[in-house]
């Protein structure tokens, strides 16, 4: 697939690589599976000389030869004698760096805790040291998020704060889901974009597979995703599995009852029989998996909360995959696609908020993006969107037809809210309507 937007990113990576040249920098780059990562800082550095390191599950000294072979056609500075300690390749490249400026990047970063787990605390001790004279452009890329983030802002670990950057790569915006289907299927109709956004969340890698693949319709893209040997159907246990590691079925329980619309805890609780706050805290605050929502300007924090899952793949990976799993192994595929065929309209009506709120967010002209909903769930409001400095407030329905939205009803809704929370009474307000015609 051809490369498309970062351009935020790729600029702030070539900004840093000239700050290397007067004074060490170390950039952590992280972001879930698949986002493009590594694609990115390629795309960042082109053609340049780039020391590459990609840390597999393999002995330090297996992991050392492939680095010092990576060195040797590089640098074309051959090292003598045998090294075993990545430590000893560490000290090497950083002395270097003083005369010989250097951009190293350092793959799966995360993984040496797997090889040596002492190799942080080395790492940090060569950085410290002969970092006020290296002319060195560092950065580690991982994607076993909760472990990156722990390795950095853990101040009990010794590369805490050590970074002088901390990038996370997020999915595509909608206007490059957009850019990306316009690029490869011209005549796209609205429902291929929400597909396509629907079922990868604007994740590089799963955007490729069916661009490459030819499948830019709604039903194209689901005959690829829903089939025998297909990538999407063993996706969300193998990026997960090692995230969770052998406790996962019990996260798994959770994301599969929220995703299903099982979205409190106590409903959780009810079904599984069992306490799970720490569970969700963790899926919450170490994984990112999970967010949680409350009614726009509620006071207290624990009433009226609500969950969802964050990332849209798994969200229709454990909606729909994961969920009947059984169909699967039945080798039931064609029954697996009458299910999602059948729930699809409904379940892509949620997506559709989503897109517009992250469309909104993209465009930057709001100060105040929620929803809201009352405590006996008759009143509920799409989206609200605020903006304080011109104090306006804008609230929306969104529906897939334009038809089924009602403004009299949307108004009445408004109301309430501004009679409940005694919030935005001096704002110009507008009730609109969003449908698939506005994507």
């Amino acid at each position: 697939m051809e490369f498309f937007d970062r351009k935020y990113e790729i600029k702030r990576l070539q900004e840093i690589k000239v700050l290397s040249q007067k004074a060490a920098q170390f950039t952590v780059l992280t972001g879930r599976r698949r986002i493009g990562k590594t694609s990115l800082v390629m795309k960042a550095y082109g053609e340049e000389n780039m020391l590459y390191f990609f840390v597999t599950r393999s002995t330090e000294s297996v992991l050392c030869e492939e680095f010092v072979a990576e060195l040797t056609e590089k640098l074309k500075m051959p090292i003598l004698g045998k090294v075993e300690r990545f430590a000893d390749i560490f000290d090497y490249v950083m002395e270097i760096s003083k005369t010989h400026p250097l951009t190293l990047m350092i793959d799966e970063f995360q993984d040496f805790s797997r090889v040596n787990g002492a190799i942080f605390s080395q790492m940090q001790k060569i950085w410290d040291r002969k970092k006020s004279e290296a002319k060195m452009n560092l950065i580690v890329c991982g994607s076993v998020y909760s472990m990156m983030t722990k390795l950095f802002r853990d101040e009990k670990e010794p590369l805490y704060g050590r970074q002088t950057e901390f990038m996370k790569i997020e999915p595509f915006a909608p206007s490059v889901v957009k850019d990306i289907l316009q690029y490869y299927n011209p005549e796209y109709s609205k429902e291929d974009l929400l597909a396509l956004y629907t079922y990868t969340g604007g994740v590089a890698k799963y955007v490729e597979l069916l661009m490459d693949a030819g499948a830019t319709t709604v039903e194209r893209m689901l005959e690829r995703i829903v089939a025998k040997n297909s990538y999407f159907i063993y996706e969300g246990k193998n990026m997960l599995i090692e995230e969770f590691g052998r406790d996962y079925g019990r996260y798994f329980d959770i994301l599969k009852l929220i995703a299903t619309g099982h979205n409190t805890r106590g409903d959780i609780e009810g079904i599984l029989h069992a306490e799970v706050s720490g569970y969700m805290t963790r899926l919450e605050n170490d994984y990112g998996l999970i967010s949680k929502s409350k009614p726009m300007f509620q006071k207290s924090a624990n009433k009226n909360i609500v969950y969802a899952v964050s990332d849209l793949f798994l969200q229709f990976w454990f909606r729909f995959i994961y969920k009947y799993s059984h169909f699967i192994e039945a080798n039931a595929y064609g029954k697996l696609m009458e299910i999602v065929t059948r729930d699809y309209e409904t379940y892509t009506g949620r997506v559709l908020e989503r897109w517009f709120k992250e469309v909104m967010k993209e465009s930057g002209h709001y100060t105040h993006i929620d929803s809201w909903w009352d405590r006996k769930g008759e009143n509920e409001i799409d989206i609200i969107a605020a903006d304080d400095l011109e104090k306006r407030v804008t609230v929306y329905e969104v529906k897939r037809q334009r038809s089924e939205i009602d403004l009299k009803v949307l108004a009445e809704k408004m109301k309430r809210f501004m009679e409940v929370t005694g919030e935005y009474g001096k704002y110009e307000t507008e009730c609109e309507g969003l449908s698939m015609e506005e994507m």
